[in-house]
């Protein structure tokens, strides 16, 4: 039998991990680490790191290539081709690895349960329990960094993503929205009057970058930002907190 656990590691920085994190990690059997290419490797680099600071004894790694998502006008049937495929190589690994069966590892970014896909992903596997060990996600590292409450008082939050936001615009009755997932800069196609914004990329790293401010006034100096930063980098991770009217 496999237990196959989803361990949150937080956006990066080894502090965010968990004594339960660190506790299942020690109890595996074996750990899955994804490649995601060359221009990323800083994130496989970022697992190994955490592995080597919480890790008391030697515990087996298979490190494996993420499949790349077709780029086609269907998302949603991209996505789950994707998904499908990452499941296979998950399937493989841990056939190769652990024949009679054990306990397994990934390491998630952020929190299994928030925008993320491996729950997903797992639940395409046969025959296996899966655990979640929570994690911080971004969207706390965020609002902590710019030491900003995430809701007004008494007021709900939509969380949402770029894509969503580009394409439908600010929902209706909302007040706060939490922008995950954006491609960059989905917040220009929105009128600015009366928004306020708290952008964060790489949150919790050592890269870590912040822009607050009116949309209307930090709006190009936050895509410019992002623009640099993803060219020396080669990748970006951000989000951020959009918020209409006073800061109550």
């Amino acid at each position: 039998m496999i237990t196959l656990s989803l361990i949150g590691i937080g956006t990066g920085n080894p502090d965010h991990l968990t004594a339960q994190a660190a506790r299942a990690l020690n109890g595996a059997d074996l750990i899955l680490l994804p490649h995601k290419g060359d221009d990323k490797s800083d994130l496989a680099d970022i697992r190994r790191q955490i592995l080597t600071q919480v890790l008391t004894k030697a515990v087996p790694v298979a490190e494996y290539d993420v499949p790349k998502r077709a780029d086609q006008t269907d998302y949603l049937g991209a996505v789950n081709d994707w998904h499908d495929a990452i499941a296979q190589v998950w399937q493989d690994s841990i056939a190769a690895h652990l024949p009679t069966g054990g306990q397994v590892a990934l390491m998630v970014w952020g929190d299994p349960s928030l925008y993320d896909s491996t729950l997903r992903i797992a639940a395409r596997l046969p025959g296996l329990t899966v655990r979640v060990i929570p994690g911080i996600t971004s969207l706390q590292v965020l609002t902590a960094a710019h030491a900003t409450p995430l809701n007004t008082l008494a007021a709900p939050v939509t969380i949402t993503t770029g894509r969503q936001l580009r394409d439908h615009g600010w929902p209706d009755g909302a007040t706060t929205l939490a922008v995950m997932l954006d491609k960059g800069g989905a917040f220009a196609t929105l009128d600015p009057t009366d928004l306020t914004i708290w952008w964060g990329a790489y949150v919790g790293m050592p890269e870590q970058t912040l822009i607050h401010g009116p949309l209307a006034s930090v709006s190009d100096a936050i895509l410019s930002t992002r623009a640099r930063l993803r060219a020396d980098h080669g990748w970006i991770m951000d989000i951020y907190l959009l918020r209409r009217g006073p800061d109550v």
